[in-house]
């Protein structure tokens, strides 16, 4: 995908199984487009093989309806591509991999389940490695990404129970790169309904709210949300909080 984990995860096995190793990335309008190019990027500079493919989860009521078990769909639509894949090279032993790491066990990840399932193997999180190894053991092999923010896929940016499409997908990601070329980079733009809600980590956020105070700025953001189809935009006062909308979840 082009985190952090799934990196470590691919050039390791570029550098033990060279042209052997294939990073394969799945593609549809829940990857943000910058995402994509990023992994592109990634993947060239490690010097592995990739291979985008294109995955049609949005096809499935059980995705796009968006229930609490909306990761299992995507994961099961994702890994059943990768074994049609798998079957079609040449190594009788290949294997697929993921970039789940310890601290993904303890969060609402039912996508694991669908991995699991297909028999995908987690060397990071079998080997106890959390996050914050994974951004130390990058810096130490020189990776330029060992600190790039988690991303996770678009469709985390709607409650659950609120229909996902395409579009809205779309909609989502013009909004976020309206932000991210004002430089804030670490961001979630939420949709409720036709409405959006800005996510910043504390001091983009205090940066944001600064920046507002110029009547212009304020009225050129509202301006672009309106355009892209959002009837309203406010700002999150509590900040950025990966995984907040899992709150809604049952304990």
């Amino acid at each position: 995908s082009g985190g952090v984990d799934s990196a470590l995860v691919a050039a390791i096995a570029a550098e033990q199984l060279g042209e052997r190793a294939l990073a394969v990335t799945g593609v549809s309008p829940a990857l943000a487009p910058h995402l994509r190019e990023e992994a592109r990027l990634q993947a060239s500079w490690m010097g592995i093989r990739q291979q985008e493919i294109a995955t049609a989860e949005l096809n499935d009521p059980a995705y796009s309806s968006n229930p609490a078990e909306r990761c299992y769909a995507c994961k099961r639509e994702l890994h059943g591509q990768l074994a049609a894949l798998l079957a079609q090279l040449p190594h009788t032993a290949a294997q697929v991999l993921d970039g789940v790491n310890q601290d993904d066990l303890a969060d609402h990840r039912p996508g694991i389940r669908a991995a699991r399932e297909r028999g995908v193997s987690s060397p990071l999180a079998e080997l106890g490695i959390d996050k914050q190894a994974v951004r130390q053991l990058s810096r130490a092999l020189g990776f330029p990404w060992w600190d790039k923010p988690a991303q996770p896929c678009l469709a985390s940016r709607f409650p659950y129970g609120e229909p996902i499409s395409a579009a809205r997908l779309e909609r989502v990601a013009a909004a976020e790169d309206w932000l991210r070329q004002r430089g804030f980079a670490e961001l979630r733009v939420r949709s409720h309904g036709e409405a959006a809600r800005i996510e910043l980590p504390a001091d983009q956020l205090t940066r944001l709210l600064s920046d507002l105070q110029d009547g212009a700025l304020r009225a050129e953001l509202v301006k672009a949300f309106q355009e892209l189809g959002f009837s309203a935009v406010s700002l999150d006062l509590e900040g950025l909080v990966s995984g907040k909308l899992n709150r809604e979840l049952p304990r």
